[in-house]
């Protein structure tokens, strides 16, 4: 009776080793199976100025097939990019593969030999683009899986085509994402017009290249961007168009009712002027000195003027500058208007008789500066107005 107890015992156990055995094994992958990895990243390669994507399709440990995407600067510290990609031939260690680059048509030649080395991988080799030639000479690289590729892979352009409000995009930033064989022909249609392109957006970056797709950001006064952004939707090779962020920031913003500073349905800018420009005297102690509105982009540039302190027997004097926004506080109809102001930006100038002192305004902008003059301006503003500020904490106006 105890052997057989002994042997029923035995069995149970063996029963249960096994069965906890195979419940660690049923996660892994099945024996042979494909496995996508990539290399977001190769250490130095073109002076660590290339974007690099190398996809390796894998069989347990064996690479079965291989694909290089690189993208690079097309001259050295030049913003232009151009990009290549390459299926690999995979021979062991070997990968090789030939073809040509997207923007300049220059034959491409890839030679590289792949080793396993510590925890990561080593690459050796040679990549050609026309006549210049980069050695690659690449250790301690890493590998990820597919799903970590593709949660880095998620990008936002910051467009809304139809937002509720102007408390998260900008009422007189434009954003247009255009195919790049049509970017050409759409900036070159913006000639003329009363807009205002960001350089910055020119520039073609590498997410650009490998999406087909270039994100173009303009200002526009907030009049007319409603009507703009209609417009833009149907040119050719857009693929989306609408609000996106710009000038303003809620933390020196004022809403207010619009009635009283409209002159049926426009805004009576003469107005506004006047009042803005009173106020800001006050708060900057300081004469207003010119005020102009931009067509292009809608913005009031005001400029005030007062004595430096900063050496009083110079007789020199602050300009200060502030550009500020009127527009309604949500597209289409509203019977509010919001009112942004920037931060001041003061230098300081010879204005006095005879010979002047030549300046060099070398702390002109600074932060901390613009908000040392500020002498709460958006707080009287608010008051003159009887006006709302905006509640970060709550997200909501006040």
């Amino acid at each position: 009776m105890r052997a057989l107890l002994f042997c029923l015992v035995g069995l149970m156990t063996a029963s249960t080793g096994l069965a906890y055995g195979q419940m660690k094994l049923s996660p892994k992958a099945a024996p042979g199976a494909n496995e996508t990895r990539y290399f977001t990243a190769i250490d130095g390669l073109m002076d660590n100025n290339a974007d690099v994507i190398l996809k390796e399709t894998r069989q347990g440990k064996t690479v079965t097939a291989a694909v290089l995407d690189v993208c690079y600067p097309v001259a050295k510290g030049s913003d232009r990019k151009d990009r290549f990609v390459v299926n690999l031939a995979v021979n062991g260690q070997t990968m090789t593969g030939t073809t040509q680059s997207v923007g300049g048509k220059l034959p491409v030649t890839v030679k590289l030999v792949r080793k396993p080395s510590g925890d990561g991988f080593e690459f050796k080799g040679q990549i050609s683009i026309g006549q210049a030639v980069t050695e690659v000479n690449s250790s301690d690289n890493s590998d990820i899986s597919e799903k970590e590729f593709q949660d880095n892979q998620t990008t936002d352009d910051g467009i809304t085509a139809a937002p509720k409000d102007f408390t998260e995009v900008s009422p007189e930033s434009i954003g247009v994402r255009v195919k790049l064989d049509a970017a050409s022909d759409f900036l070159k249609g913006l000639k003329g017009q009363d807009v205002e392109v960001s350089l910055s957006s020119l520039a073609v970056t590498c997410d650009a290249l490998r999406a087909g797709e270039q994100t173009i950001s303009l200002s526009a006064d907030p009049d007319r961007a409603a009507a703009l952004i209609e417009k833009f939707k149907s040119s050719p090779g857009v693929a989306a168009a609408g609000w996106t962020t710009g000038v303003v920031e809620m933390e020196r913003t004022v809403r207010f009712p619009a009635a009283e500073w409209r002159d049926g349905d426009r805004l009576n800018k003469d107005k506004l002027t006047a009042k803005v420009s009173s106020v800001l005297a006050v708060t900057l102690s300081a004469k207003p000195a010119a005020a102009a509105w931009s067509t292009s982009t809608g913005k009031l540039k005001l400029t005030f003027k007062r004595p430096s302190r900063s050496f009083p027997a110079l007789d020199l004097t602050e300009i200060i500058e502030v550009t500020a926004l009127v527009a309604p506080d949500k597209p289409g109809a509203s019977d509010r208007v919001m009112l942004w102001i920037g931060n001041p930006v003061v230098s300081t100038t010879d204005e006095a008789a005879g010979p002047k002192l030549n300046l060099a305004n070398d702390t002109s902008g600074d932060e901390e500066g613009d908000q040392r003059d500020d002498n709460g301006s958006v707080d009287a503003l608010a008051r003159e107005f009887r006006g709302q500020r905006w509640d970060a904490d709550k997200s909501a106006w006040k």
